[in-house]
């Protein structure tokens, strides 16, 4: 590996570090946007309700990579809130699906439609192109690393 390479790699870390930790801030000040109440952790699980749903809380254990216990915690803290529902699964009537409650999804889509326009105007000298080359480059350094990164 060169050392320009390799310098390079550790800026990419670095940057990454950064990026990591501006999105946790984030997550924290959105997941209060959607609910005063709603912890982070239950904003993930209720954007990927509104965005997957209807499933199996064994399904989200299994994309969140956390036990199901863990996940009926936080679903029933989404479902105190009004935030989510739970049916019966019409394959299995032992089983439950969960989705996004359509308040939930009201509240997410308001809050996204906020972040939207705040990093528009934080990134209104980008030009589109600009815009959407990052995008891409971050898509592309996404799908590269995958599930496996350690």
């Amino acid at each position: 590996m060169s050392v320009e390479r390799d310098e390079s790699l550790r800026l990419l870390e670095q940057e990454v570090g950064v990026l990591i930790r501006r999105v946790r801030r984030v997550i924290g000040v959105r997941a209060r946007s959607v609910h005063p109440d709603l912890q982070p952790a239950s904003y993930l699980m209720l954007g990927y309700l509104a965005a997957h749903g209807p499933v199996r809380a064994s399904a989200m254990a299994e994309v969140f990579g956390i036990d199901k216990g863990a996940i009926s915690r936080q679903v029933q803290h989404l479902m105190d809130l009004g935030l989510v529902d739970r049916s019966p699964d019409p394959d299995d009537g032992r089983a439950t699906l969960l989705s996004a409650s359509e308040e939930g999804v009201r509240r997410l889509e308001e809050v996204a439609d906020l972040r939207r326009r705040y990093l528009d105007e934080r990134l209104g000298d980008w030009s589109d192109d600009e815009l959407a080359d990052f995008a891409g480059t971050l898509a592309r350094y996404n799908a590269t690393l995958g599930v496996d990164e350690e």
